[in-house]
């Protein structure tokens, strides 16, 4: 269930919040003081269906920016669609991402034979296209050339595995980097952020490399299970035949060392991470850049060194994500986070792995990072000074929805 479709929904998570706030006079969601059109109205209700992570985050940016980002999700999503459904043919699928681009200037183009769960987004993309030509033009020249290229990309990976930790690298622009780029640019463009925030493409590729890799060291069991491949042939071939042989107990110790080799790989990315945070000047796009990367390092953490990966799911805990989500409001916050889950890692280096030299490496790189600016203070100082209203509207949300999914999961096994 997503938290995000509180915002305007349960008045029981109103009531909460005005409780906790002690009367907040920012407590109602941003977009409940604004008119909005029908069409913008049913992409933010679109929004809220898609997006498991992003939709609280969004809803909570400043100005023209929220809608400028929300239909470039959305218009992602839909592309994203595409390329998920397997039900497509490659002739069919092929020439619609090169030219998805395309759509986003035709007010009648749909798609109504997707199978995939958010087919609503292909369903109804005159709405959205709609909204996208209403944007400002230069939000629009972002959103369109990063959907021609994103479409190009995944078109490119539909009929070839990733081999090399350079086609790693490549696929995972494709699909994250490239998003990470585009908002960067949506940032600049609405003058919340300066200049540079949308030129420096390597710091903004390196914020969605940083949490592509996450999601796939992550995934390695769910994928497997759905026949994708997405951890790099370079790598796991050094420590098996088949990487579907990592899910057999046999195989364990090989497959947790390829693991760590590849959390590894992906730590590397730290470095551009915190300098890209520190650039950023407005509260809502600092909020909405660094929650997800706080959310990777504490799942890189969780997952490294840990057999589970290849056995079930490893997620970070509810109240764990809700407290990354209150305290990671500013940079030196966040560099307190990245240094507590490095330091996690590195007490579980295994001093026999592979890669512990190279791991204990990035992790020194970190904390030198994480220390440049003075003395480290805990986390938790900053989070009641700095906590928007909307990003506690959110937090509380999710607790809120989480806790009622919990009892509907007991009440069904009931």
């Amino acid at each position: 269930m997503d938290f995000l479709r509180s915002l305007g929904h349960p008045e029981e998570i109103y009531n909460l919040i005005r409780f906790k706030l002690g009367g907040c006079q920012a407590v109602m969601p941003k977009l409940k003081q604004e008119s909005m059109s029908e069409s913008l109205h049913t992409c933010y209700k679109y929004l809220n269906q898609t997006s498991r992570s992003f939709a609280a985050v969004i809803q909570a940016l400043d100005g023209e920016l929220r809608h400028a980002v929300c239909i470039f999700y959305l218009v992602l999503r839909a592309l994203d669609t595409v390329e998920d459904d397997m039900t497509i043919s490659l002739e069919t699928k092929i020439p619609m991402l090169h030219n998805f681009h395309t759509f986003l200037y035709q007010a009648d183009w749909r798609f109504m034979d997707s199978k995939e769960k958010d087919r609503q987004v292909l369903a109804d993309f005159p709405t959205i296209s709609l909204e996208f030509r209403n944007l400002a033009v230069v939000y629009q020249e972002v959103i369109a050339d990063i959907c021609h290229k994103m479409g190009v990309g995944m078109a490119e990976f539909l009929e070839k595995h990733v081999e090399s930790l350079l086609e790693w690298d490549k696929y995972c622009h494709y699909v994250a980097g490239l998003v990470g780029i585009g908002l960067s640019r949506l940032f600049s463009a609405s003058e919340l952020e300066d200049p540079i925030v949308g030129e420096d493409t390597k710091l903004s590729n390196s914020m969605g490399l940083f949490l592509q890799k996450t999601n796939i060291i992550r995934d390695y069991l769910e994928d497997q299970l759905e026949g994708r491949e997405f951890w790099p042939k370079e790598v796991w071939s050094k420590y098996g035949k088949k990487l579907s042989d990592f899910a057999k107990p046999e195989n364990i110790v090989p497959a947790v060392q390829c693991l760590n080799e590849l959390i590894t790989n992906a730590l590397q990315h730290v470095p551009d991470v915190l300098l890209y945070l520190s650039r950023l000047r407005n509260q809502s796009v600092f909020n909405f850049c660094a929650i997800p990367q706080v959310m990777a390092i504490a799942t890189l953490a969780a997952c490294y060194n840990n057999q589970q990966v290849f056995k079930g799911v490893v997620k970070i805990r509810k109240g764990q994500a809700v407290t990354l989500m209150m305290d990671a409001t500013n940079i030196q916050a966040v560099r307190a986070i990245m240094y507590q889950y490095v330091e996690e890692i590195y007490q579980k280096i295994p001093m026999t792995d592979p890669s512990s030299g190279r791991t204990q490496n990035i992790v020194a790189t970190v904390r030198k990072l994480s220390l440049r600016n003075g003395p480290l203070v805990s986390r938790h100082s900053f989070s009641p000074i700095y906590l928007s209203c909307a990003m506690l509207l959110a937090a509380l949300s999710w607790q809120y929805l989480s806790t009622v999914q919990a009892s509907e999961e007991v009440h069904t096994a009931q």
